[in-house]
């Protein structure tokens, strides 16, 4: 069995899909610092089952997904598929070559899968750990664990040893089955308890029980009276939905007929408007001809209602001489009168005598009243004391039922007030016999107490100054790589691949080496400095003009590029005077530390060059003195009419030396701390180790007494609330007993009270009988004889009645008549005068 492949998608630097495939042997994987190396062995870790961020080098889970870069969008998901060669059958599966795979989402979902099938963890941890590998299994060896592996103790060996063999599994299956027994301990132990409870509550349950199977049936009885009302109901509305369709089918058929005659009738209408439209003109002129015609009309009837005025005037004076008598008209009027008066004298009578039929009724009425009320009143009296002996017999009853129910119960009461006074004796002397024994274990485990957390707070020191130490070691290992790394860089820029570089690989005569190998910059001018000295800060560096002019030659002889060269046997060169600066400006000679042979060379190079901070003082120094060069800490170049400046600029020889000879010093630096961190390490580590064990000890002491005394103070607990719970219910028996005692007494003085009334309800009942029935009876005939009375009188009301409005109508039928007979008389007198004088004239 060996590692076939490993393919990591989306895990931390490896966006993409990357595929690395491995062979039987040892596989290095070599590259530069961030690279992903350690990522590789990261991936290793987390397909096998790791959990921990802290051990994947990061803070949180979701840090293993690709977090994107300035030119890549981050990604979703990580996945990693371990491969492994299982032709040997190492792996308890029956494939030949078994891949696992990891996935992890951005929300924090995961899945695992064995040969692309889904799976749990758990799966996963024991297929590996059955062949000696997995998360735990010290296979990988991340970085800092070598050291703790090799400074670990004999017993921590041990189980390294125990989880190579592969005792993992196995340990976490008795852990879990230890967990498992011990939650089915408490479960049964509570089952105990349930158990002792229930058989408690077991009688009173099946009295419950029994009441309510009582209770099932009647609701039974009660749901199916239920069912079979709403199914009437169902059949009733069944019956009245049936005759409401009907209706609803023939008040459908009505409207559709009405419908039907009702666009009949708006085509009729539509036709009849039309035809109106068209007979309007000739309505017009009809309605014109009608009102002329109504116009000759009107004067004919004038014409003929002044003919029959003239007529009738003729026939009145014809007929004057043959009216009725107007004398004789008037003495009908006079008798008529007379009977008139007398109608209404008959009316009048009438109603006097119906108003006295009415009070009579009235009086009647109330007298009927009073005698039903009165035999109710007899019925009810004779009811009401009926009723009270009954009531008052069974409350005797109750009241001796209740008596002896009470003399049971404080009987029973008695009994258990003993009992319960006997177990809390019990309890109490057993009680007092333990809490003997907590004084001495209090002061035990106050000493243990104190030893415990001297021991503890001398773990925390030490374990705090190892990881300080640890972290700090850490940090300074980093350096130490870091600085390594920057020289390693630094060094590597130094290799020229120009004309100097070939001089210096060659080894030309009387050369030594790069200028910039002889000259040390103040920090922070390195740029500035470089810029001023232009080609030179890349030149080499020779004894002489005649080894300078070799150089050349030998280089255009071996096409091996140009150089500069600058050499120490230059002509002594006058200095030019030097004016007073700005502040923050300086000489750029001043700057560099060089050789006294250099001197003539540097100052041909540099006289007159000032360095400053920005390139407004330099355009400002330039102004002030044509002769001079001002040079930035950016590189930028100010000279009297133009200006060298921006980005994207290569460093020189002389920054790059410079920047060596600074790390370098800091390198050694870095060094010696890391080797006093490291001695100072080891004896925190050997002190973390013993004050681990006194605390380990003193914890193992504690527990000890921390046990022995829980068991006390549970059996004290036990016992101190059972001789509570017992004295409780000594004292709630006695106050029950009390209680059931005042009761009786209560109930005893009572019951001789109702004894005592029903004995004189029952002289009065056996008296009482014959005068109820005797007083029944009169009422009784007094109540028949006020009803024939009131119907006698009820008859002579209505007779009256009756009387009153038949002479009414008779009244009006001659009232206004005798009137009417003097009019005529009177009409009939004018009606001869007229006549008469008509004649004569």
């Amino acid at each position: 069995m060996y590692l076939k492949s490993l393919t990591l998608k989306g895990f931390k630097s490896f966006a993409s899909a990357t595929t690395l495939r491995f062979e039987p042997g040892i596989t290095c994987v070599v590259g530069p610092n961030g690279s992903g190396k350690s990522n590789v062995v990261d991936a290793l870790t987390w397909v096998m089952g790791e959990q921990g961020a802290k051990a994947l080098r990061g803070g949180k889970m979701e840090d293993v997904i690709f977090a994107g870069t300035s030119g890549r969008a981050p990604l979703g998901r990580a996945e990693v598929t371990l491969t492994i060669d299982n032709s040997d059958g190492a792996l308890p599966i029956d494939y030949s070559e078994v891949s696992i795979t990891r996935r992890m989402f951005r929300d924090g979902a995961g899945e695992y899968e064995i040969n692309g099938s889904s799976c749990r963890l758990m799966d996963v941890q024991e297929l590996l750990s059955d062949s000696g590998i997995g998360r735990e299994m010290h296979v990988i060896v991340g970085q800092g664990r070598l050291a703790a592996i090799l400074e670990s103790r004999p017993e921590d060996r041990r189980a390294f040893i125990e989880e190579a063999a592969g005792v993992l599994k196995h340990r976490k299956r008795k852990e879990k089955a230890v967990r498992k027994l011990d939650a089915m301990q408490a479960n049964l132990a509570r089952l105990t308890d349930l158990t002792t409870e229930l058989r408690r509550q077991l009688k009173p349950l099946g009295r419950q029980a029994e009441v309510a199977r009582r209770a099932q049936t009647v609701q039974a009885d009660l749901r199916d009276a239920r069912l079979r009302l709403a199914a009437d109901d169902l059949v009733a509305r069944r019956e009245e939905f049936a005759n409401q369709t009907q209706d609803e089918e023939a008040a459908r058929e009505q409207y559709a007929m009405v419908q039907d005659a009702l666009e009949a009738g708006t085509v009729a209408l539509a036709e009849h408007e039309q035809a109106v439209a068209r007979l309007t003109p000739s309505a017009e002129a009809a309605g014109q001809t009608w009102f002329r015609l109504s116009a000759l009309a009107e004067r004919v009837n004038a014409t003929v209602r002044i003919a029959h005025e003239r007529a009738r005037h003729l026939d009145s004076v014809q007929s004057a001489g043959r009216g009725q008598d107007p004398d004789e008209l008037e003495a009908q009027a006079e008798r008529v009168a007379e009977e008139e008066m007398e109608l209404v004298e008959a009316v009048e009578m009438a109603r006097e005598t119906l108003e006295a039929a009415r009070e009579q009724l009235a009086e009647r009425e109330s007298a009927a009243a009073a005698a039903e009320r009165a035999h109710l009143a007899a019925v009810r009296a004779v009811a009401d004391r009926r009723e009270g002996f009954a009531r008052l017999s069974g409350r005797v009853d109750t009241f001796r039922t209740k008596v002896e129910s009470i003399d049971a119960e404080v009987a029973r009461l008695s009994v258990a007030i003993d009992e319960a006074r006997e177990r809390g004796e019990a309890a109490q002397r057993e009680f007092e016999s333990v809490q003997d024994q907590i004084g001495t274990l209090d002061a035990s485990e106050l000493s243990l107490d104190t030893h415990y957390e001297r021991a503890v707070a001398a773990l925390r020191h030490a374990d705090a100054r190892v990881s300080e130490l640890q972290a700090e070691e850490r940090t300074a290992g980093k350096r130490v790589a870091s600085f390594e790394a920057r020289i390693e860089a630094l060094t590597m820029g130094l290799e020229r691949k120009d004309g100097a570089g070939w001089l210096v690989e060659n080894e030309q005569d009387g050369l030594s080496g790069l200028l910039a190998g002889h000259l040390t910059v103040e920090p922070g001018y390195e740029i500035a400095v470089a810029v001023a000295m232009g080609p030179a800060a890349d030149a080499a560096h020779a004894e002489s003009f005649a080894a300078a002019r070799d150089a050349v030659l030998a280089l255009r002889a071996a096409d091996g590029g140009r150089a500069a060269i600058v050499h120490s046997s230059s002509v002594a060169v006058q200095p030019l005077s030097r004016p007073e600066l700005p502040d923050g400006a300086r000489w750029v000679l001043d700057l560099i530390d060089y050789p006294d042979r250099l001197a003539g060379a540097m100052t041909a190079l540099l006289d007159g060059v000032v360095a400053v901070d920005s390139l407004d003082t330099a355009h400002r120094l330039v102004s002030d003195n044509g002769r001079l060069r001002a040079v930035t800490k950016d590189g930028d170049v100010v000279e009297p009419g133009w200006v060298t400046g921006g980005s994207d600029r290569r460093p020189s020889t002389l920054e790059v030396q410079s920047a060596i000879d600074t790390s370098t010093v800091e390198l050694a630096a870095a060094v010696r701390r890391a080797e006093e961190l490291d001695a100072a390490l080891s004896g925190a580590l050997a002190e973390q180790r013993d004050r681990r064990e006194s605390a380990e000890q003193a914890l193992a002491a504690l527990n000890e007494s921390d046990a022995a005394m829980a068991a006390v103070y549970e059996q004290l607990g036990r016992l101190g609330q059972l001789a509570r719970s017992a004295h409780a219910e000594s004292a709630r028996l006695t106050t029950q007993r009390d209680s059931a005692e005042t009761s009786r007494e209560e109930a005893v003085a009572r019951l001789a009270e109702l004894e005592d009334s029903l004995r004189s309800a029952e002289d009065e009942q056996s008296g009482f009988v014959g005068d109820g029935e005797s007083g029944d009876a009169a009422t009784t005939m007094e109540r028949e004889m006020a009803a024939a009375a009131l119907t006698e009188v009820r008859a002579v009301e209505v007779e009256a009645r009756l009387n009153v409005r038949t002479a009414e109508e008779r009244a009006q039928s001659v009232r206004g008549r005798a009137d009417s007979l003097r009019r005529a008389a009177r009409a009939e007198r004018e009606a001869r005068a007229r006549a008469e004088r008509e004649s004569a004239a």
